[in-house]
């Protein structure tokens, strides 16, 4: 294997190890639910995924096949990942209402013009006033 490979792949794994310390920490150590919901959906799943491409990078440099469990595996965390933490993200905001007794007094602004799509109706767009949004009967 040439060594500029070797060092590729050892740099991929070093810095995959970091961001999954980092992640790790960020679990650990962060204060709210919510905040801690970032560390391990970003930091962790870069440091996965850059194991996972050192792994393809050195069975391809040893056996000259790309391995596909490897690519599959990577697949699968990208698009789970962010799923996962909005499904925990909406399930922490409904606990919190029903904690509070309805008041939302916690939640953050949006920074839009519309509220919480959990919680608020959508904006009216244009139309009579007696018009309903899409979906609703």
């Amino acid at each position: 294997m040439a060594i500029w490979l070797e060092a590729l792949i050892a740099l991929l794994i070093v810095v995959s190890g970091v961001f999954i310390l980092v992640g790790s920490l960020g679990l650990l150590k962060l204060p709210t639910l919510m905040m801690r919901l970032h560390a391990p959906t970003k930091a962790t799943t870069l440091g996965v995924g850059g194991a996972l491409l050192a792994s393809m990078g050195f069975f391809w440099a040893v056996e000259g096949t790309i391995s596909v469990h490897e690519l599959l595996v990577t697949a699968f965390l990208f698009l789970t990942a962010p799923v996962t933490a909005h499904f925990i993200a909406k399930a922490h905001l409904h606990l919190e209402r029903k904690r509070d007794g309805g008041e939302r007094e916690r939640l953050p602004q949006t920074g839009t013009g519309s509220g919480w799509s959990t919680y608020d109706p959508a904006p009216q767009t244009g139309g009579e006033e007696g018009d309903s949004a899409p979906g609703e009967g």
